[in-house]
């Protein structure tokens, strides 16, 4: 049986986080769902912010030093990706798109991704679907149907009991365990199949060959 991957990605900025604790419940389901069908995973969890002087340095320079390198292609070939994000004035925050802008525009082609976000208040629900859901389209991925949005009030013991945050992590992490479970895993495409050239296997000078012309 092949171990499926999962990269998670963190962009909290305090230690610890409701962005974190969002992230690893997310992940806990799917690895649950994972293994109700009998499929294996390991999952890689990456808090941004220990990466944040080297993203902008790769920003200002075009060039990822090997901790970044490291990262970068481990999420670019993971199965799948789970990518939570706080929302700062009514959008992903700041260091969330940096790290996607030293992406390859095509390094996630295809690619599941459950979206999380986290915020004090719900008002702010809906940057999921008008911010965040069209930039992983943009970048031809393929993200599940619910996105998982957690305020601070889902946090609290009243909120948590009467489950819409639990409902909709286990409502996210189903569909992503089934988009995971379709796919051929990482590793095993077709080499000549197009989209095997996309993430694993490229080299990492192609991946920021987007930002060779900038």
């Amino acid at each position: 049986m092949t171990t499926r991957r999962i990269a998670v990605i963190s962009a909290g900025l305090s230690n610890p986080s409701s962005t974190r604790l969002l992230a690893d419940r997310l992940a806990a389901a799917t690895v649950s769902q994972l293994g109700e069908r009998e499929i294996d995973v390991q999952v890689d969890v990456f808090e941004l912010r220990d990466y944040a002087h080297d993203i902008t340095n790769n920003l200002l320079t075009g060039f990822a030093p090997p901790a970044l390198e490291t990262m970068v292609n481990a999420v670019v070939s993971a199965d799948a990706v789970i990518a939570v994000t706080p929302i700062f004035s009514t959008s992903y925050s700041g260091l969330f798109k940096s790290f996607i802008d030293i992406l390859d525009p095509d390094a996630l082609t295809g690619k599941p991704v459950l979206i999380g976000a986290n915020a004090g208040t719900p008002r702010h629900s809906l940057a999921i679907d008008y911010a965040i859901r069209p930039l992983f389209t943009y970048l031809h991925a393929e993200p599940v149907s619910t996105g998982v949005f957690a305020a601070s009030s889902d946090w609290g013991a009243a909120g948590d009991q009467v489950a819409p945050l639990g409902e909709r992590i286990e409502r996210g992490a189903a569909e992503l365990a089934e988009a995971i479970a379709r796919r051929t895993p990482a590793g095993q495409a077709d080499p000549f199949d197009p989209a095997s050239y996309l993430g694993e296997g490229r080299s990492f000078g192609h991946l920021l060959g987007g930002l060779a012309g900038e």
